[in-house]
């Protein structure tokens, strides 16, 4: 087997995704196709400073790969990822299932739930978002926080929990989850986590991802804590060792492949974290393969992950997205491989 193409895309997003680490306006990245005999496979390399190498170091590392045979290493997780997914999609194709089958120890969720993602914006306008999350059917919205002042956000907080449960018929009970990237020092992280208790799932790293001290001193403190940019940047084992988390945010592109991260997600579930499973925002290969591993996990079926993003893109590379989110909920592809011949001829 060997990579035998390499194909470049951009993709717009429909409106710039603000976040503490700076508003989020394109993607772009590369397709990776690998031969297996008759048999092909399709990787995607979307690479997101801050999580992963640049989109040069990512396409330097896959030009290696292509004219020299040479794998993208740990420095290049995005380049990485799209050569162990083009491998894996390869061999699921080949052995006739799906990618979830390939890789689950079990038989594999045919379905996860997903949250929705609101930016950040006026008390009002969150609502608003928030609102018309749960009208399409999710039962887990995700706010950003950390980009103004922290009364301002707990305001927000504050504001969405109030209005979304009226929303719901019976006892189906809306949860919230506040996502940080790291914006605050232990202070303002502390006064954050205390407001948010009762009102959040989680806090998604709210400190910045180097202080694993810091995130293993606030446990406890108020709402539960858990770790994205961190395990990018240490690794599971050293998050686990720490005692920082109780929930880990696995994004495969930073993880570099769908297999490990379902490894990280595994030794977390292990010891009491649960694993969530998100995006950088991937275009339609990527996001597929999320999917495929959201349902691999343990409880994956159980618990939201954060795959709805395929709105969040002006343009797809296909025109009909194979993973779409029905009712707050994504079906599985059974296959064959990431999703039968839904990316055939993409690289």
């Amino acid at each position: 087997m060997s990579v035998v193409a390499l194909r470049e895309f951009a993709l717009d997003l429909a409106a710039p995704l603000s976040t503490a680490a700076g508003d989020i306006e394109t993607r772009a990245g590369l397709l990776v196709r690998v031969d297996l005999g008759d048999t092909t496979g399709v990787g995607e390399a979307a690479p997101l400073p801050g999580w992963t190498e640049s989109v040069a170091a990512c396409r330097a590392a896959l030009e290696r790969a292509r004219d020299e045979g040479t794998p993208p290493g740990p420095e290049t997780p995005a380049a990485r990822h799209a050569v162990t997914l083009a491998y894996r999609d390869a061999f699921a194709r080949r052995a006739g299932c799906s990618v979830a089958a390939s890789l689950a120890r079990d038989t594999p969720a045919a379905s996860v739930p997903a949250n929705a993602t609101v930016g950040d914006a006026s008390p009002v306008d969150t609502v608003a978002a928030a609102k018309t999350a749960v009208d399409a059917g999710y039962r887990t919205v995700k706010l950003k926080v950390g980009a103004r002042d922290l009364n301002e956000d707990i305001e927000r907080i504050r504001a969405v929990a109030g209005a979304v449960d009226d929303r719901v018929p019976g006892d189906d009970a809306v949860a919230l989850r506040a996502d940080a990237n790291g914006a605050w020092d232990r202070e303002p992280a502390r006064e954050a986590l205390a407001a948010f208790d009762g009102l959040v799932e989680y806090v998604e790293q709210p400190l910045p991802a180097d202080d694993l001290t810091g995130h293993a001193a606030l446990r406890g403190v108020g709402a539960p804590i858990a770790l994205d940019e961190s395990l990018a940047r240490y690794g599971i084992r050293e998050v686990i060792a720490a005692g920082a988390a109780d929930t880990v945010v696995l994004k495969p592109m930073a993880l570099a492949g769908p297999s490990r991260a379902l490894a990280a997600g595994r030794a977390a579930a292990h010891v009491g974290i649960d694993p969530v499973v998100t995006t950088t925002i991937d275009a339609a290969v990527a996001r597929t393969a999320a999917v495929h591993v959201a349902a691999a996990l343990p409880g994956g079926s159980e618990r939201a992950h954060g795959l709805a993003t395929g709105d969040l893109l002006a343009a797809d590379l296909v025109d009909e997205d194979p993973v779409p989110v029905e009712n707050g909920r994504i079906a599985v592809p059974a296959g064959p491989g990431l999703a039968g011949d839904a990316f055939d001829g993409l690289a």
